[in-house]
């Protein structure tokens, strides 16, 4: 008798719900490490390390990397076509799940590389795009992954290096938003995007709850703002002398328990992404 080829013993007492994302990380039998994710009907199963379904593409880490190859061959002239926008497509929704799954695991340097991955992907598809509209149709995506990769960055850290240098990395991410929104000529609405909001609410949230002040950075930038060029100077220097941040900081458990802090919320409305 054949053996039993359903997933009814995976799936047993893993109910799915929906709007969440609910992942667990288990030993396949050769022992190596995968992902599983519960879909609505099934599951989704990944690698932990490089493309998520295990493919190395015409003998590439990545797909990304593969296509990186032929840009170099072929030259300046270099425009994916129809196929490979096809499959860069299929990349870009393979490291999204992955990258959702390792934020609701709180790994958080793994999201973080991931959401690398596609950043650095996404500039690439934009040089080589073969008209506006597709280009369009992706970079829409880049603010969710950012901040994914600043919420991430962040909240690994706050683990290991603690509040005051979790903040610094939302104000550098912050940064990069400004500059983004500054790309596309809508600096005026930097201020009232959702995502913006939501990173100025996690850092405000972790000096609460953390009783940080300002930051050294905050306090420069402050200064230079008031020509306080005094001040400034003396806040340099202190910069230069502090010590290193010591690891193994504040770990973020119970940060996530409000819907709206931004710290143990994970968005997957971008599939694209």
């Amino acid at each position: 008798m054949a053996g039993a080829r359903d997933i009814d013993s995976l799936l047993k007492g893993w109910e799915f719900q929906p709007g969440e994302v609910s992942a667990r990380l288990v030993k396949a039998r050769n022992g190596r490490d995968v992902i599983q994710m519960r879909v609505d009907m099934g599951l989704l199963q990944m690698e932990t390390d490089l493309r998520p379904d295990g493919v190395h593409p015409n003998g590439a880490e990545t797909y990304f990397d593969y296509l990186v190859g032929e840009a170099v061959r072929t030259g300046e002239r270099f425009r994916l076509t129809k196929e490979q926008c096809a499959e860069a497509d299929r990349e870009f929704v393979q490291y999204y799940h992955r990258r959702i799954c390792w934020l609701s695991l709180r790994e958080y340097r793994r999201a973080a590389r991931d959401a690398d991955h596609s950043l650095a992907f996404m500039d690439f598809v934009r040089e080589h795009s073969p008209d506006e509209e597709w280009t369009l149709s992706h970079e829409q995506y880049r603010p969710f992954v950012l901040f994914h990769r600043v919420q991430a960055t962040a909240l690994a850290t706050l683990e290991e290096n603690g509040a005051a240098s979790a903040i610094k990395e939302i104000n550098v991410g912050l940064d990069q938003f400004r500059d983004l929104f500054a790309r596309y000529d809508a600096a005026e609405q930097f201020s009232d995007d959702e995502l913006v909001r939501r990173l100025e609410q996690m850092r405000e949230s972790v000096r609460k709850k953390y009783e940080v002040g300002q930051t050294l950075e905050e306090q420069l930038a402050a200064a230079v703002r008031d020509e306080d060029y005094e001040r400034a100077a003396s806040l340099r220097d202190q910069m230069r002398t502090r010590p290193p941040a010591v690891a193994g900081g504040d770990r973020p458990d119970g940060l996530g328990d409000g819907p709206d802090d931004g710290f143990a919320r994970v968005d997957h409305a971008a599939p694209d992404a």
